[in-house]
């Protein structure tokens, strides 16, 4: 199983609130095979305690611990939104939903959080109108 493959990305979204922006990245990772339903419920929980905006627009939403159970396989996916989502502490333009197996949680987070501290890599996420663009710029520096 692909960890970041083109049906993982979804680009030009509408705005939405924050939650249904979380539900729609854990429904695109029960879809695609890497968790099961009960992911998503971590992933809102994890939400209302601490916010999962990490900065230069991107939200990086991922379950609490005990969660990780349902986790089936390693996932990225990645919702873009033009107009940005509101996340309290700022503004998502790309909300990145993971889903690590084991070891594999930790590392694929801290990864995505280095490519998205570069404000150029954010940008040619932001601005992609090709998935193709967005595997390429995270597959780069990441995978």
């Amino acid at each position: 199983m692909e960890v970041l493959t083109a049906d993982n990305v979804m680009l030009g979204l509408p705005s939405e609130e924050r939650f249904e922006a979380i539900k729609r990245v854990g429904k695109k990772l029960v879809e695609n095979g890497y968790v099961e339903e009960q992911y998503i419920e971590g992933m809102i929980k994890r939400e209302e305690d601490i916010s999962t905006y990490i900065g230069n627009g991107v939200a990086i939403p991922h379950a609490v611990s005990e969660y990780v159970k349902y986790i089936k396989g390693s996932g990225i996916v990645i919702a873009q939104y033009p107009q940005g989502v509101d996340f309290g502490a700022g503004k998502a333009y790309l909300v990145i939903g993971i889903a690590g197996k084991g070891d594999e949680h930790m590392n694929i987070l801290s990864k995505i959080a280095i490519v998205c501290s570069e404000i150029d890599n954010v940008k040619k996420l932001v601005s992609a109108k090709d998935p193709e663009e967005v595997i390429n710029t995270i597959e780069r520096e990441v995978l």
